[in-house]
């Protein structure tokens, strides 16, 4: 017996000026359509933060619906620096292995493979990959 969550866990990526351009590249590997984008041109204006042209331009806030869950996206602004690390990953479950091979593919452009796609003892298909923007994704084929 399984008991289902009434609240999904949901997950949010900071990016350092690049934010739409990650967000475009995810909704084509993932196949899933963009969603509004808030910029920070669309806040209300504050005398204690003020905004430069520059970070108007940013992604305040977006989402996508990735593989069943909401992934939100955002710039940090210039007072909040962005800090990579090796802490956080996405997972990617899937029983297709095509569609593993997809991402894996597509995910891997520009970034770095950390274990290729391979068997192994939890699973017939597996691959850890960095992207372009920095985030690490475990892809793993779920099927028999």
């Amino acid at each position: 017996y399984k008991e289902v969550s009434k609240m999904a866990l949901e997950i949010y990526l900071n990016f350092e000026g690049n934010c739409y351009e990650a967000v475009s590249f995810y909704s084509k590997v993932f196949k899933t359509e963009m969603q509004n984008i808030m910029y920070y041109s669309d806040m209300p204006e504050n005398p204690d933060f003020v905004l430069t042209d520059e970070v108007k331009k940013m992604v305040l806030h977006t989402f996508l619906n990735i593989n069943g869950t909401t992934v939100m996206f955002s710039d940090c602004p210039p007072n909040i620096p962005l800090k990579f690390g090796n802490n956080t990953a996405l997972v990617i479950n899937k029983d297709n292995t095509e569609e593993i091979k997809e991402l894996f593919n597509a995910l891997k452009e520009d970034g770095t493979v950390v274990m290729d796609l391979q068997e192994t003892f939890w699973s017939r298909l597996y691959a850890f990959v960095e992207d372009k923007y920095g985030i690490l994704w475990h892809l793993i084929y779920t099927g028999n």
